[in-house]
């Protein structure tokens, strides 16, 4: 459809209400409670919190550092700077890193795939420092490199002093820091992300499990990391994809394996159970057109160049509405990809999601007698 516009702001209503749903949304009752000092569990494509408890307390995080570490060798890889067949010369201080390890031997060269594997899989604080020194030269550098990185994606509340999470006094983060890193190990880097999947990996004839448990319980779980010190508690951060929705929940400061597992599990049945997330328009697909004076295009479409997607509680993404504000007046140039209006979508009065709606189209400025025709137009609109 063309949109007339006068000199007011326009807003146009798009409505998705049907009386049949008018009476059938769920009710979505409180988030379980599952014994953490912090948990967030958030839709993985908008990033929308379904629940959560104290997501921005900075907590210790034991082994789930190694996300992050996991992040900096996966953007190495995808830079182009490593490759999965190098290999690496393991140090001694790698070699003697206490905790979980893939048993590396000081002095060997062993495949930056096995190390990834043996870290993701195996947990290996000996595969992490012998990454971290690959790859940065010592492991404080590495940590700076963690931090830099974490800066970039808005992890604004973490602190990284090591590749492992051995406890060290100022090594912090949050759930939702570690939200934010997992949807974008998830999205940036899905040729790796699979390797969280792995129940067991076998290194020099020692075959270790996986530890989380989660990937033998619910066959939707595919990810991704367990943590544990005395300080830090049991915290496990897992994803699950159900019907093409996926879910994230970070549990951080748990009393044993079994209450992070079972809180885990608890939380991820509950985001699936009274939510859903669905795709409201897909990229390049035109929404709306406008009215473009003074361009040699009368009218430009309008649409996204992303898909957009939108999480709701289940039973009420047909009571939806929708209203798009465009300017009185859009006057070329207009490139493609320029914002042009904004759509907002609300249940009730919450506006719950707010996007720009760009130029799908060229726009350029018209002719002489084009641009003079609608100067005058304008003087009657």
């Amino acid at each position: 459809m063309i949109i007339r516009l006068s000199r007011a702001l326009l807003v146009l209503v798009f409505v998705f209400t049907s009386s049949a749903y008018a009476q059938s949304s769920m009710p979505a009752p409180a988030a379980p409670i599952i014994g953490a000092k912090s948990y967030l569990v958030v839709d993985a494509t908008t990033g929308k919190e379904l629940a959560s408890l104290d997501p921005d307390t900075p907590l210790a995080p034991a082994s789930l550092t190694k996300i992050m570490t996991t992040y900096v060798v996966f953007s190495a890889l995808k830079q182009g700077q490593i490759n999965l067949e190098d290999e690496v010369t393991i140090s001694e201080k790698a070699w003697r890193m206490p905790g979980s390890r893939m048993f590396v031997e000081v002095g060997k060269r062993v495949a930056i795939e096995d190390l990834l594997l043996g870290m993701i899989v195996q947990s290996g604080n000996d595969a992490s420092v012998a990454l971290a020194e690959h790859i940065a030269g010592t492991e404080g550098v590495f940590a700076e490199m963690m931090n830099q990185y974490a800066q970039q994606l808005g992890m604004y509340s973490s602190n990284f002093l090591n590749a492992t999470g051995m406890p060290a006094e100022g090594h912090v983060t949050t759930a939702r820091d570690l939200a934010t890193l997992a949807r974008a190990v998830i999205e940036e880097f899905p040729e790796y992300y699979p390797w969280h999947a792995i129940k067991d990996f076998t290194f020099n004839d020692i075959k270790q499990d996986n530890r989380n448990s989660l990937l033998w319980r619910d066959p939707s779980v595919d990810g991704l990391k367990t943590g544990h010190t005395e300080d830090a508690g049991y915290c496990l951060v897992s994803s699950a994809l159900r019907d093409n929705m996926r879910v994230i929940s970070v549990v951080m400061g748990t009393s044993s394996t079994k209450a992070r597992t079972d809180g885990s599990q608890a939380l991820l049945n509950y985001a699936f159970r009274f939510f859903e997330t669905r795709l409201l328009f897909k990229a390049g697909e035109e929404i709306a057109t406008t009215r473009v004076w003074k361009s040699a295009n009368e009218t430009s479409r309008l649409g996204v160049l992303e898909d957009l997607y939108i999480t709701v509680r289940r039973g009420t993404y047909d009571q939806l509405e929708s209203t798009l504000d465009i300017p009185a007046v859009v006057e070329a140039p207009v490139a493609a990809g320029e914002p042009v209006a904004e759509l907002k979508v609300a249940s009730g009065e919450d506006v719950i999601l707010s996007a720009p709606l760009r130029a799908l189209d060229d726009n350029p400025v018209g002719s002489f007698w084009q641009r003079t025709k609608d100067s005058v137009s304008l003087w009657f609109e």
